[in-house]
C-alpha cells in the first residue's frame, strides 16, 4: 500500500509532465485555501496567514527544490527560534518545516529517479533533467561519518540521562542540519542555481541585520513591543528579552535582532560579511554596487553592535581570505579601518571593552575560562566518546561551555572532534587546490566568500559556541549550508575545467 501510495505521488506531484504536475499542485492549493479561509473564522487572521504562507510555500518547494533554500534562509535569518501554532508531540517550528520540507523533497526526487522538473528563473530550459547522480565529494564520506558518531553518542549518551522530546527534536534538527551539506552539493549543481541561492542569502542576511539595526536604534518599549508579538510564536518577550554587556541595564545595549542572543547574531553576520564583502570590488556583482554597498554597510553595523568580540575577530578572519588571496592591495585598507577603530572617539568604549577581553579582566572573559577549566575535567573523564547530548552521568560536572571545539569534545569526545578537524583540513585542502588550478572570474567572489565564511566561524568558535548546540540548531544549519556551497562551488568549476582538460 505505501508503495502504491509512493508510485502515485511519483507519478503526479513529481511528474516530469507539466500539465499533470500543474493541475494536481492547482488543486492542491484550492484546497489549502478552502481550509485556510475556515481557519480564519476558528483561529483567527495571524494563524491563518502562516498557513497560507506555508501552502504557498509548499506548493514552490514541489516545484523546483531550489525555492526551498529561500524558505531556509528566510527562517534562518529572521525567525530562527519562530514554532508553529500546534502540537505533533512537540512543538514544530519554522526551521523544522523549512529544513525538513528542503530535505524531504529532494530525497523524494532522488529515490524517484529519472528526469526532474524546474520552475527557477535561472533555468536555461524548463525541462531540462534535474535528477543527476548522487554526488558526495571528497570530504562526504568524513561528513557521513561525523553524523553517525553525532548518532552513535546520542545514543550512548541515553544511558545515563533520558532525552526529552525537545532535545530529541533539536538533536534532530541538527542531524539534518550537517546532512544539509549533501543536500546543497547536489542540488546546486550549476553557476546559475549558485548565484540564485547567493541572491537568497544576500537578501535575507541583510534583512536580519536591518531588523537588528532598527531594533537596536528605536525605542526600548517599541522593540518589546515587537518581540511581545512575536511571543505567541513562542519568542521571548517582555524587557528581559533586551541584552546589555555584563547583563547591566544601565549600561550599554547590545543588538539581538531577531536572534534572540547578541552573539548568534554576531555569528550571523560573520557568514554574510564574508559572502558580501568580495562583492564589494568584484567586477560581476550579483547585485548593484550601491545595493551591494548597503548590504554590507548593514550587516558590519549590525555586528558592531551586538559588541561582540568573538564575532569581530571571526568577520576579521573572514574577509582576510580574499583580502590575501586576490585582492592585496586592500590590506592597507583594512589596516586603516582598524586604526579608526582604536583611535576614533566612538568607538573607545568598544575598545575598552575589547581589551579587558583580551587581558582576561571582564567578567565574561573570566567565565570563559572557568567553563573551559571545567570541560576539561568532564572531557578527561569520558575522552573517546564524550557524554552525548542529554546529560552528564556525574552530579558535579555539567554539559556547557563557551567553546565550539571543547562543546564538540564533550557531546562527542575526541573521536568526534578529530574527525571534524579532519573535515576542515580537508575542505581546506580542496579550496588551496581548486584557487591554485584556477577559478573562473565569475566564480571567484563566491569561492572566496564562502571560504572565509568558514574561516571566520572557525575563529569565532574558539570563544563561542552556538555553531553546534542544542539550543540554536539554526547556526549548525547555516554552517553546513555555508559549507555545501563552497564545495558546490569547486565542484561546479571542476565539471567546468573538465572537458577543457579533455580537449
Amino acid at each position: 500500500m505505501i508503495n502504491t501510495a509512493y508510485a502515485y505521488f511519483a507519478d503526479t506531484v513529481l511528474s516530469p509532465r507539466p500539465h499533470v504536475r500543474r493541475a494536481l499542485i492547482g488543486l492542491l492549493l484550492a484546497a489549502g485555501a478552502l481550509m485556510i479561509t475556515l481557519l480564519i473564522g476558528i483561529t483567527g487572521p495571524l494563524i491563518a496567514l502562516v498557513l497560507a504562507a506555508a501552502v504557498v510555500g509548499g506548493a514552490l518547494i514541489l516545484l523546483d527544490t531550489h525555492w526551498g533554500y529561500v524558505a531556509l534562509v528566510g527562517v534562518v535569518f529572521v525567525l530562527p527560534f519562530a514554532s508553529l501554532p500546534f502540537r505533533l508531540g512537540f512543538k514544530p517550528t519554522f526551521l523544522d518545516a523549512a529544513l525538513g520540507a528542503l530535505v524531504f523533497v529532494w530525497a523524494l526526487k532522488l529515490v524517484a529517479g529519472g528526469p526532474g522538473f524546474s520552475f527557477s528563473p535561472f533555468a536555461r530550459n524548463a525541462k531540462r533533467p534535474l535528477a543527476r547522480t548522487f554526488q558526495i565529494s571528497p570530504i562526504g564520506l568524513l561528513i557521513g561519518l561525523f553524523m553517525l558518531m553525532a548518532l552513535f553518542s546520542f545514543v550512548y549518551g541515553m544511558s545515563h540521562s533520558r532525552p526529552t522530546t525537545t532535545v530529541i527534536r533539536r538533536f534532530g534538527e541538527i542531524l539534518l542540519g550537517i546532512g544539509l551539506f549533501f543536500v546543497v552539493i547536489n542540488t546546486v549543481r550549476t553557476h546559475r542555481e549558485l548565484e540564485w541561492v547567493t541572491r537568497w542569502l544576500f537578501l535575507a542576511a541583510w534583512a536580519c541585520a536591518s531588523i537588528a539595526v532598527l531594533f537596536y536604534l528605536m525605542p526600548e518599549a517599541w522593540t518589546v513591543r515587537v518581540l511581545n508579538a512575536l511571543a505567541r510564536f513562542d519568542y521571548p518577550g517582555g524587557f528581559g528579552a533586551l541584552r546589555w554587556i555584563e547583563d547591566d541595564p544601565d549600561g550599554t545595549m547590545r543588538a539581538i535582532g531577531t536572534a534572540v542572543d547578541p552573539n548568534v547574531l554576531g555569528g550571523m553576520m560573520i557568514l554574510a560579511a564574508a559572502v558580501v564583502g568580495p562583492q564589494l570590488i568584484s567586477p560581476r556583482p550579483l547585485f548593484p554596487r550601491w545595493l551591494t554597498v548597503l548590504f554590507f554597510a548593514a550587516i558590519t553595523l549590525a555586528l558592531y553592535l551586538t559588541f561582540s568580540r568573538s564575532a569581530l575577530f571571526g568577520m576579521i578572519a573572514a574577509l582576510s581570505v580574499p583580502a590575501v588571496f586576490k585582492y592585496r592591495r586592500l590590506l592597507p585598507f583594512g589596516i586603516v579601518l582598524g586604526l579608526l577603530l582604536f583611535l576614533l572617539p566612538q568607538t573607545q568604549d568598544y575598545v575598552a571593552r575589547l581589551l579587558a577581553g583580551l587581558a582576561g579582566e571582564d567578567v565574561a572573559t573570566q567565565m570563559r575560562f572557568g567553563e573551559y577549566k571545567d570541560a576539561l575535567i568532564l572531557i578527561r573523564r569520558y575522552p573517546l566518546f564524550g557524554v552525548g547530548f542529554s546529560g552528564v552521568p556525574d552530579i558535579d560536572i555539567y554539559l556547557g561551555v563557551s567553546m565550539f571545539y571543547l562543546t564538540l569534545a564533550e557531546n562527542m569526545g575526541i573521536i568526534g572532534l578529530l574527525i571534524f578537524v579532519a573535515i576542515m583540513v580537508g575542505f581546506f585542502h580542496m579550496f588551496i587546490t581548486a584557487w591554485r588550478a584556477g577559478i573562473a572570474p565569475e566564480r571567484e567572489p563566491l569561492l572566496l566568500g564562502f571560504s572565509g565564511a568558514i574561516l571566520g566561524a572557525l575563529v569565532s568558535g574558539v570563544a563561542d559556541h552556538y555553531w553546534f548546540n542544542l539550543t540554536y540548531p539554526h547556526m549548525t544549519v547555516l554552517f553546513w549550508m555555508f559549507m555545501g556551497l563552497a564545495v558546490a562551488t569547486i565542484l561546479v568549476e571542476r565539471e567546468r575545467a573538465a572537458p577543457l582538460r579533455d580537449s
